[in-house]
């Protein structure tokens, strides 16, 4: 694995997001279409969580996104960040805060 500086790590925007809403997207079975709320703006975001969470699930859940990346398009849909999670044998986790904290507040 390649290192980065602390310079590099800085320019990643990390930051609590609460999901508003979670939508299908047609003819896709494995990702799921988010509405976030990060405060000061809502985004759009698509995750590939379907598999291990039901929309009921995520909706009202306080995440950690990556609000920086650039757009991309992924299945017509574009994504506007990308949710942090972890992955291991047993299936996936995502990358959540242990108390109430605003949407929006930064992380690092």
């Amino acid at each position: 694995m390649s290192q980065i500086t602390i310079e590099d790590f800085k320019k990643i925007d990390l930051r609590v997001a609460k999901i508003l809403d979670v939508q299908e997207i047609p003819g896709v079975d494995r990702l799921w279409k988010l509405e976030i709320d990060l405060g000061s703006e809502k985004k759009s975001i698509v995750a590939g969580v379907k598999k291990f969470y039901t929309a009921e699930q995520l909706r009202g859940k306080s995440i950690v996104v990556i609000n920086n990346l650039v757009p991309s398009v992924i299945r017509g849909v574009e994504s506007n960040g990308m949710l942090l999670a972890a992955k291991d044998e047993s299936g996936l986790t995502l990358i959540t805060v242990d108390k109430d904290i605003p949407a929006g507040s930064a992380i690092g």
